[in-house]
Order: structure tokens, then C-alpha cells, then sequence
């Protein structure tokens, strides 16, 4: 490889980990499935120590973490003890991947504590409690909404039409 293309791949990938970072995603994990999501081929937990300089513990942590998202998987080559990684590479398949695991982490929680906080206060009348299980009904209608757009995109997984819709908007 080129030292200049080789620089652009870094930068790549550490972008990429500063971005996962920005949308809640462990910075580590990110700059890992970006290092297999340009890999030409699977790499070892030895290769992605050496080339992103992390600890043996670090690496296995994000790549367990990566493999229960679905967005990477173990790999066995015939005859050897060693595991290697492979990035899912297509891009809607790794779109509805994150979506199903964030509505599975973060959206589904959150209707489930809003709907408790609704239910506890019903039996108080006051007009605070009143708008507080207003603006709560609101604010779970909204997230309702977003976990059905989101199992839906998530289960078009295999849809080819879905994604040619979003291209056009």
C-alpha cells in the first residue's frame, strides 16, 4: 500500500470511531468495524491490536460487542486455532443491523419508562401531574412512532424497494 493511501485509511477509521462516538457508540468498537468494514480480507484479534494499537482485552470486548450488533462475524479458517473477523459490507444490511440493536438499547427503554411514569401518576389529578402525563403521552406517542418506523426499516432488510424510496428523498 501507498503511504498516501494509507494515511487516508487511517484517517478513515479514526474518523469513523470519532463519529461512533458522537452517535453513542464506544469510539474502540467503531474505529474496529471500520478497520474490517476496508479490510480486503478477515482479519485476527492479533491484526486489530497491532494496526489500531489496542490491548488484547479491548479488542476482544468490541469484537464480542460487534458480533452480538450482527455487524461482524467470527470466522474459522480450516486448520488453524485462530479466529478471524469479517465486516457485514453491505450497507442497508449494516443500516438495519444498528437500527434494530438502537430500538432494542435506547428507543424501547425509553417507552417503557415513560409509559411507567404515565401509569404512576395517574391517580393524581392536580394540573401539574396533568401536564406532566400530557407532555409524557406526547413525548411516548412520538417514540411510539419512531419504534415502528424503525422495526419496519429494520425488517426490510431484504426489501429492495425501501432503499430506492430513501434514495429518491
Amino acid at each position: 500500500m501507498n503511504q498516501d493511501f494509507q494515511n487516508v485509511r487511517r484517517r478513515f477509521i479514526t474518523q469513523w470511531g470519532a463519529l461512533g462516538s458522537q452517535w453513542g457508540i464506544n469510539r474502540t468498537m467503531a474505529m474496529i468495524h471500520a478497520l474490517l468494514l476496508v479490510a480486503e480480507r478477515e482479519l485476527s484479534t492479533d491484526e486489530v491490536m497491532e494496526e489500531l494499537n489496542i490491548s488484547r482485552g479491548n479488542a476482544n470486548t468490541n469484537l464480542r460487542d460487534l458480533i452480538d450488533w450482527g455487524l461482524v462475524q467470527r470466522m474459522v479458517r480450516p486448520g488453524e486455532r485462530r479466529e478471524y473477523f469479517a465486516a457485514e459490507k453491505d450497507v442497508w444490511k449494516i443500516f438495519c443491523m444498528v437500527a434494530r440493536e438502537r430500538k432494542r438499547r435506547e428507543t424501547e427503554p425509553a417507552q417503557k419508562v415513560l409509559e411507567a411514569c404515565i401509569r404512576d401518576t395517574e391517580t393524581d389529578d392536580s394540573p401539574e401531574a396533568r401536564e406532566f402525563r400530557r407532555e409524557l403521552t406526547a413525548l411516548s406517542d412520538f417514540v411510539s412512532l419512531a419504534n415502528t418506523v424503525m422495526e419496519k426499516v429494520a425488517a426490510a432488510e431484504q426489501s429492495r424497494v425501501l432503499p430506492r424510496i430513501l434514495k429518491v428523498l
